[in-house]
């Protein structure tokens, strides 16, 4: 069994919050994230109920994508390229993966724009881990 090498104790040092806070942040947090599984599941079930915005380079996006997902890099949204959108219309946005802030990017400027936004944790790295297939496309 690994030792520390003092007395410290790194998950206990800094008590847990009290119940009714880590309610309220984990209840928010599934209000700005959902995940791999949860998309995956919900495009399977073929009325998810949202689109999904791929938001990395074209050139990467046409390497492999999640299935039906739209391509609109980050820096291209704007109120006129998700004007064929409903205004109510939840968009998923998903980057590379967690080494990568441009979902973040993304969704800021949903949000902005007045646009219903959820980021997909993971990204493209975790529909990988997940054993998810891509989807390819053309350039």
């Amino acid at each position: 069994m690994p030792t520390l090498p003092t007395d410290r104790r790194p998950v206990t040092d800094v008590p847990a919050a009290p119940s009714e806070r880590a309610l309220a942040h984990f209840e928010a947090r599934l209000a700005f994230e959902t995940d791999c599984a949860d998309v995956h599941a919900a495009l399977e079930a073929r009325h998810p109920g949202f689109v999904v915005l791929d938001v990395r380079s074209p050139d990467v996006f046409a390497k492999g994508h999640v299935p039906g997902a739209v391509n609109l890099p980050h820096a291209r949204i704007s109120e006129r390229t998700v004007a064929a959108y409903p205004p109510d219309l939840l968009l998923v946005v998903y980057c590379s993966g967690p080494h990568c802030n441009g979902a973040d990017r993304a969704a800021i400027r949903l949000a902005r724009l007045g646009r219903p936004v959820k980021k997909m944790i993971g990204g493209i790295t975790g529909w990988r881990d997940e054993g998810y297939r891509l989807e390819r496309s053309e350039r």
